[in-house]
């Protein structure tokens, strides 16, 4: 979740939604991205859509089931759908999201029996830290 914070310290530091992410496989880094979305006008370049389209390249393999990914917050509908399509192993996210979270808060595509693929899913990690940097960002964004 360390790597995933500076990830999102990279987002705020350019005025992004201050989210990271990334994949790990054993340990090991192979995909890092934090949100895009202002900079790059795509409305895709979410953080956790980054990381995991650098970790499919880095292993020159769209399929991720031995990797976990790591993110500041619980995934929206489609970053979850972007996780279950890689076949991802495991997901881990720091805070909950009460607004558009999909792997638990409001549905929870990492556990639904229907599609062909579940993962399980730990949140909570570091979830005061990655709650306070979300806080601080919108803070500062109100400020007259």
């Amino acid at each position: 979740m360390t790597a995933a914070l500076e990830q999102a310290q990279k987002a705020f530091a350019v005025g992004e939604v201050p989210i990271g992410a990334v994949v790990a496989v054993n340990g090991e880094i192979i995909g890092a991205g934090h949100n895009e979305r202002q900079a790059s006008n795509d409305p895709t370049a979410h953080a956790e859509v980054l990381a995991l389209r650098r970790a499919a390249q880095h292993q020159d393999d769209w399929r991720l089931a031995e990797a976990t990914l790591v993110v500041t917050l619980e995934p929206c509908p489609m970053c979850a759908g972007a996780a279950w399509a890689s076949r991802i192993g495991r997901v881990v996210f720091g805070a909950a999201n009460m607004e558009a979270g999909a792997l638990g808060s409001l549905l929870h595509v990492g556990a639904d029996p229907r599609l062909n693929h579940e993962f399980p899913v730990t949140g909570g990690v570091q979830a005061e830290a990655c709650a306070a940097l979300l806080a601080t960002f919108f803070n500062q964004l109100r400020q007259p």
